[in-house]
């Protein structure tokens, strides 16, 4: 069976660092990543798939395990957890919970999200998994569930502990993943103030600066040891003409300082706004093409993608896209609505930079005796 190319050229350009030869900004951080979400294309890179110490950015996959819980209706919002001496006693950012009380599930969220607090963190790790060693058991996991291949966990909350370790790539293989199955529960990250009543007030702000500083900035989580240094996982959303809500994830690991993290983290949000724009070649479900079906009921098929075609490209460039759909030739019937039919190709010169699973947007039944017949010697003819 031979592989059809349909070519299309598009007068823009490709937003790949390598081949466009743009420049980030200067980053004071030993590990960083710039991911257009919306275009699912790097912007930035250094060092992502170097193994780093997590701290609390840990608590990133701690909330996906607890979220899920919650989707699998395993516990509840309202629920109320108690709070042991091993969550009482944890070093570190604190809730400051103690075990003469029973903490609602609700609150024990925002205590670990907001106030990064060891002792909510903890309680909830008990309450979901029974004990800290089972709950790290479904951290670890999930971890391979997502593909996250150099992430292991040892404890729930992220204090220091050998082999605790993740990479760039993989955090925001999480921070994606948290982001697109939990949209839910996604306002606990924009949350700016959050203080347990009883609890003290100088304990009541959330940690991520850019939260403050940037009304696009909507999350996600800081992380400070003393070996991991300051760390940063942080996302925005901006509207964007033609494409909607765009939304960019900056990680910035190993800063020397808590205002270090939250402007470098910042420089690469902005950077990734400026010096790149958002185009999108299709919308979700839009015929891309229309190749001849053979033995069909119908002549023709529309193909397209399920989602929208989204591509980043550097601001002003004028180059040339071209993106090609690779499909088997001849397209025979039967086929059905959904159905794997190739893959559009995105690239620049020579250079695939994207690729997008091709399906088909309709059934088109197989056709009668006759209909076949004839299909076939006009394909043994061709």
């Amino acid at each position: 069976m031979a592989t059809l190319f349909i070519t299309l050229t598009l007068a823009c350009a490709l937003p790949a660092q390598a081949q466009m030869n743009i420049s980030p900004p200067e980053i004071a951080a030993r590990n960083y990543l710039l991911l257009d979400v919306t275009a699912s294309q790097v912007l930035a890179a250094k060092n992502i798939e170097e193994p780093v110490e997590q701290a609390s950015l840990t608590k990133l996959m701690t909330a996906y395990v607890v979220f899920d819980a919650l989707r699998a209706q395993k516990i509840s919002l309202t629920q109320t957890l108690p709070v042991s001496e091993r969550a009482w006693k944890m070093p570190g950012s604190r809730m400051f919970i103690d075990p003469k009380m029973q903490v609602a599930v609700d609150d024990l969220l925002k205590g670990m999200i907001v106030q990064s607090g060891n002792d909510a963190t903890t309680a909830l790790a008990e309450g979901v998994g029974g004990t800290v060693e089972h709950f790290v058991k479904l951290m670890n996991d999930q971890a391979k569930a997502l593909g996250m291949n150099d992430t292991t966990y040892k404890n729930p909350e992220g204090l220091t502990e050998p082999g605790h370790l993740s990479t760039a790539r993989d955090l925001s293989i999480l921070a994606t993943s948290l982001m697109r199955e939990f949209p839910e529960y996604m306002h606990y990250y924009s949350t700016k103030h959050y203080r347990y009543p009883g609890t003290p007030e100088a304990n009541g702000n959330n940690r991520n600066l850019l939260l403050f500083r940037d009304p696009s900035v909507d999350g996600l989580k800081t992380g400070y040891t003393k070996a991991a240094g300051f760390c940063l996982v942080s996302t925005s959303q901006r509207e964007v003409p033609n494409v909607g809500q765009r939304r960019l994830l900056a990680i910035v690991l190993g800063a020397d300082s808590e205002n270090s993290r939250a402007t470098e983290s910042q420089k690469l949000l902005n950077w990734g706004y400026t010096a790149f724009d958002a185009v999108k070649l299709f919308e979700g479900r839009q015929a891309m093409a229309t190749p001849s079906v053979w033995k069909g009921s119908a002549s023709t098929i529309q193909i397209g993608s399920h989602d929208p075609v989204v591509v980043a490209l550097p601001t002003g460039s004028a180059g040339q896209l071209t993106t090609s759909i690779e499909r088997p030739d001849p397209l025979l019937a039967p086929l059905y609505l959904d159905q794997s039919i190739g893959t559009l190709k995105i690239s620049l010169g020579n250079t695939v930079l994207k690729e997008v699973p091709v399906v088909a947007l309709e059934d088109v039944s197989q056709a009668g005796f006759l209909g076949r017949t004839w299909d076939s010697i006009r394909l043994w003819i061709q």
